[in-house]
């Protein structure tokens, strides 16, 4: 049973919901961009890698593509490396941003025990909603389950109580003032998640997500497509797939500004349409780019700026890429790598600490005892 404390701050919450206030485009756009998971939550888990993985990938490159075309958009990451950020507090950092709009990143997944668990495909786009949906609802119980890692989360959350059916009351309550836009930011990136990265459509949906629910701003979550599908998971965990994920984000994201700044009289120049095809290239260009950088020895030069220090495990050199199912990878689940001297080195794990990535490096040396950590900026080693 739901406290009386919990319904009161229900109201309260509700109240302060409609009367939040969204940040002026004219004064500057902002995106906030909320990689799902991270650290100790992993999300769903495929069978080579993570959902916090791909999450952080396809993020990172969007942020890159924007940056690249929009100089007018200011990005805001929730996290830009394998860190743990609470539910909560990825809704305070998008709200003391005074976003513009939010868009959360994820892969999908769904129970062991269904028939079409390694066939299910497609990427949708949710929005903040009050349609019951028994498909809706667990995956939003999916997604909020991850405030039971906090401690005392129930405090946090104020009893919300992510698998009990009767605590999503809270957002039935609540009316939301930036519905409207945030299902005009759903619709244009689902058409291009289908149109430009090739997944099957399974709509723009509505679901009840603590993040969504507790930003004010226009808020989305995209599930890139199904981790449990292997096909779908080798498509998310590709460099190519990652860059068509990211360019469609892209594209959705800059029709819906045009139409914001069209809608508020702020003049813009029209922003840069990108095809998969050119997703394809800033795959080549990037991977040939790495090469030269890392050849000219000039990964030292990348030590300046405000990018954190990460450190690796590396497990394994390779004279030419191998697949992500490769029995050479001996199940490394997160594998990663980089170009150096005109070989792969393959890497495991994105930590903070040299501690954490000391814990990692016991577990990899038994699958191969000449692993060793390094450091990394950037994607890129520094010695």
């Amino acid at each position: 049973m739901i406290s009386p404390i919990f319904f009161r701050k229900a109201i309260l919450l509700a109240i302060f919901a409609v009367c939040g206030c969204m940040s002026s485009v004219a004064s500057g756009f902002t995106l906030v961009i909320d990689p799902g998971h991270g650290k100790q939550d992993f999300g769903a888990v495929g069978k080579i890698t993570n959902e916090k993985s791909i999450n952080l990938a396809v993020a990172l490159k969007l942020g890159k593509l924007i940056k690249e075309n929009m100089p007018d958009v200011k990005i805001v990451y929730t996290r830009n490396n394998d860190t743990f950020v609470p539910l909560q507090g990825r809704a305070d950092i998008a709200n003391k941003a005074k976003g513009d709009l939010f868009i959360s990143i994820h892969a999908n997944s769904i129970d062991k025990r269904a028939k079409n668990y390694r066939t299910i495909a497609g990427a949708s786009v949710y929005t903040l909603g009050f349609r019951r949906s028994e498909e809706n609802l667990a995956v939003a119980m999916r997604e909020n389950a991850v405030m039971k890692l906090e401690s005392d989360y129930s405090t946090t959350y104020e009893g919300f109580d992510p698998n009990s059916t009767e605590s999503y009351i809270i957002f039935e309550m609540s009316q939301n003032k930036h519905m409207e836009q945030s299902i005009e930011a759903a619709n244009e990136i689902q058409k291009e998640l289908v149109s430009t990265a090739g997944r099957k459509d399974r709509g723009v949906r509505q679901a009840n997500f603590w993040v969504l629910f507790k930003t004010s701003m226009p808020a989305i979550l995209v599930e890139l497509d199904f981790i449990c599908n292997p096909e779908m998971e080798r498509f998310m965990n590709s460099e190519s797939g990652q860059n068509k994920l990211a360019t469609a984000i892209y594209n959705g994201f800059a029709r819906y500004k045009a139409a914001e700044d069209k809608r508020v009289g702020n003049a813009t120049a029209a922003p840069k349409i990108l095809t998969a095809k050119s997703a394809t290239a800033l795959n080549d260009s990037q991977e040939a780019k790495a090469t030269r950088l890392a050849d000219s020895g000039n990964s030292k030069n990348e030590q300046s700026g405000n990018t954190p220090i990460i450190y690796k495990v590396q497990f394994l050199v390779s004279s030419k890429k191998l697949s992500a199912g490769s029995p050479k990878l001996k199940g490394i689940g997160d594998a990663d790598y980089y170009t150096d001297g005109g070989m792969i080195k393959y890497t495991t794990g994105a930590f903070e600490s040299e501690q954490d990535a000391a814990q990692r490096l016991v577990e990899v040396r038994k699958k191969f005892p000449d692993a060793f950590i390094i450091k990394t900026q950037g994607n890129k080693r520094i010695k």
